[in-house]
């Protein structure tokens, strides 16, 4: 079993290794807002994994990726989202918050009930939002789920706590591998903070997320 779980292991590694939206959405993320957004957007797209991955187990996904009309409504709901944060990305380039300073540093912060405000508004949720939406409404991983794991399972396990346990290994995965990221995109916060460079950023990340969210509708 062990040789098993390792195998199904190294599948998953790289398939979480392959730059996808989330990699789009984590980058920009963290190199406008801080290291801080851009571990909050890999918590949420965690929490989008353990989503489908429980609608799996439980064998709802299966239903979706069986449904046409369904898989169609979702798909076309993500690649909607993705253009929607592209659009506004290229609408209004370097309008983004700049990096992640020191709290109580950045201009017009001020602390009201253990938590930081700036310019009157919260925003802490809005990345893990941002994760979380941008999983949940990507079909790709129920049928990823329900058509690699279920022949991924170690055996000796039943099917159901099989394919539970991979997909907690391709959460620790993913948070494993977008939080490194994260970390290395913030030891060059100072590059990334430059107004010149925030600006080209958001247009390329605009583009990026673009065409991400039309490869999705045309898939």
């Amino acid at each position: 079993m062990l040789t098993a779980l390792l195998g199904a292991t190294g599948v998953l590694a790289l398939l979480t290794l392959v730059p996808g939206p989330d990699m789009a959405i984590v980058t920009k993320r963290a190199v406008t807002r801080g290291r801080g957004d851009g571990l909050r957007t890999v918590a949420g797209i965690a929490v989008g994994l353990l989503i489908w991955g429980a609608l799996t187990v439980a064998g709802l996904a299966a239903l979706l990726a069986a449904s046409a009309e369904v898989y169609l409504a979702v798909k076309l709901a993500g690649a909607a989202y993705l253009c929607w944060l592209g659009i506004r990305s290229l609408w209004r380039p370097g309008a983004e918050p700049e990096a992640e300073l020191p709290e109580g540093d950045r201009p017009g912060a001020r602390r009201t009930g253990g938590a930081w405000r700036t310019g009157g508004a919260w925003r802490t949720g809005g990345a893990w939002r941002t994760g979380l939406v941008a999983n949940v409404l990507n079909p790709k991983i129920a049928v990823f789920y329900t058509g690699l794991l279920p022949a991924l399972a170690p055996p000796g396990l039943r099917p159901a706590a099989g394919m539970a346990l991979l997909v907690l290994v391709h959460v620790l995965l993913t948070l494993a591998w977008l939080g490194t990221y994260v970390y290395v995109l913030s030891r060059a916060r100072r590059f990334f903070a430059r107004p010149r460079v925030r600006r080209a950023l958001d247009r390329a990340m605009g583009v990026v997320l673009i065409g991400f969210g039309v490869r999705v509708a045309t898939a």
